[in-house]
């Protein structure tokens, strides 16, 4: 199979595992091709992401670097294996890769937790506060770049109703509740709709309210995806120029604490629908 010439993000994360346990057992590349019968450049190009490699290769190199930690090398094998397209690739060509890459992300997770600041959660808008959203980008997107973007976002919200669904944890700030994006029938839907699917029994919505004061971080919006073992979570941080992933052990150490103050600080699960609902009745 040709090389790929835009690997995504999952395809990325899987050769960068795969060189993760190359170098913890301290071989070369050279010693990886003699193992598969490839040239050196081949490895390399596996390790970025840009060829796929098959199961019983990928279980050579984890036998060969004495990794027996078999959840993770199974977890590995599956996302190797994984070649079907996902719906998200519609839009490719349409939408910037890192958007489908979120989608991807959150597609195959186990349980995601979001923390947000200014703005609801994605997964949890609906289509008028999304195109509020969207239509405040800079530079301006075009009505049709703005729909586009509204329909992926709402497509991504098929992961919490699937027949097997994810869990979801949303942590949402006061300061989110109150900015009035699209006006106030539009904040009245969305703070409605935010009450209802908080009802759901995957999808929790957690409100820290000002009172709580302080809190870490740089008010980002935070996405943190359980993958199938631990050594395949994956944090996504919005920025102004795009998504960004990030996966190396300290970082999701320090997201998963930055979530876990956010649990401590927020309000319970029903007080949040209540205190939502107060905020609601003031629009």
């Amino acid at each position: 199979m040709p090389p790929r010439s835009t690997p995504t993000e999952r395809q990325k994360r899987l050769g960068a595992e795969l060189r993760k346990m190359r170098l913890a057992a301290d071989v070369t590349t050279e010693y990886a091709a003699g193992l598969l019968g490839l040239d050196r450049a081949k490895i390399s190009n596996i390790e970025a992401g840009v060829r796929t490699i098959t199961a019983d290769r990928l279980r050579t190199l984890a036998c060969n670097y004495a990794c027996h930690d078999k959840a993770y090398v199974d977890a590995l094998v599956d996302m190797a294996g994984d070649r079907t397209r996902g719906w998200w690739d519609a839009y490719r060509g349409q939408l910037s890769a890192g958007l489908l890459d979120i989608a991807e992300l959150e597609w195959h997770a186990k349980s995601v937790r979001a923390g947000l600041a200014m703005h609801m959660p994605g997964l949890l808008q609906t289509d008028s506060y999304a195109r509020t959203l969207f239509g405040a980008a800079l530079p301006p997107l075009s009505p049709a770049e703005v729909e586009l973007r509204v329909a992926l976002r709402l497509q991504r919200q098929q992961v919490l109703y699937r027949n097997e669904p994810i869990t979801y944890v949303g942590y949402v700030h006061e300061a989110a509740l109150r900015v009035e994006f699209g006006g106030a029938k539009v904040m009245r839907g969305q703070l409605d709709h935010l009450c209802d699917v908080s009802e759901r029994d995957n999808i929790d919505v957690r409100v820290i309210p000002f009172k709580a004061g302080a809190f870490p971080g740089a008010g980002q919006a935070v996405i943190y995806a359980e993958g199938p073992v631990p050594q395949l979570d994956t944090v996504e941080l919005d920025s102004a120029h795009g998504p960004e992933f990030t996966h190396g052990q300290s970082q999701l150490d320090k997201y998963r604490a930055h979530l876990d103050w956010m649990e401590t600080a927020s309000l319970s699960p029903s007080a949040s629908r209540d205190f939502i609902r107060d905020i609601a009745r003031q629009f």
